[in-house]
């Protein structure tokens, strides 16, 4: 198959890790005024400027198959805007978390489903994935707090349970509203949601956090 050839679900698939990519960009840089310090800021700036330049990849990839990248956008906006706004960060420590848990999961998903298309998208999307070095930065500052003040594990733990709750929740819609994505997964949807709880659980534990 060509490169420039189009799977079915692609599409769907791009559009919405493009537009998931522009808005963590967009969070990222809010998010960075809650950093207690300018080293934390600095590099939650980083971090967004990261995300810009995944949305770049993608971007050009969907002008390679002859697609606008603001019109395959345009079916999650939506979705993705109602997930933001329903799970605002109040203070440094959410912030991180939902960087952690909520993007955690959400790279989940996105690997599950880049692993039944071809190489050349499949390679994209596992490129664009977060890195590890955020992941690391994120969670040794939550396990760090939550060692200095027990209390914060269950505020947290709270907060990251909501965080899932949005995030599956819309991910439901968007399932719905988009058979095509639903098609890349094929019969595997139960054993797709039963890893990722278990990707969820293992997260959880890592930074001391309860599930």
């Amino acid at each position: 198959m060509s490169q420039n050839t189009l799977e079915p679900g692609v599409r769907d698939l791009l559009g919405l890790l493009a537009y998931a990519q522009l808005l963590a960009f967009d969070r990222m840089a809010a998010d960075a005024r809650l950093a207690p310090d300018l080293h934390r800021r600095a590099v939650l700036c980083e971090m967004a400027a990261v995300e810009i330049g995944n949305y770049r990849q993608i971007a050009d990839r969907l002008g390679e198959l002859g697609l606008d990248p603001a019109g395959t956008m345009a079916p999650f906006v939506e979705a993705l805007v109602e997930y933001h706004e329903a799970t605002e960060p109040t203070d440094w420590l959410e912030a991180l978390t939902k960087a952690y848990i909520g993007d955690g999961i959400a790279d989940d998903f996105y690997r599950e489903v880049a692993a039944s298309v071809g190489p050349v998208d499949r390679d994209l999307v596992l490129r664009v994935l977060h890195a590890n070095a955020y992941d690391d930065f994120a969670r040794d500052e939550i396990r760090a707090a939550v060692a200095a003040d027990p209390k914060a594990a269950s505020r947290l733990s709270m907060w990251a349970r909501r965080l899932v709750g949005e995030a599956l929740s819309q991910a439901v819609r968007v399932a719905e509203e988009h058979a095509d994505l639903v098609v890349l997964l094929g019969d595997g949807g139960a054993e797709l949601f039963d890893r990722l709880k278990q990707a969820h659980g293992d997260r959880m534990a890592a930074v001391g956090l309860n599930n």
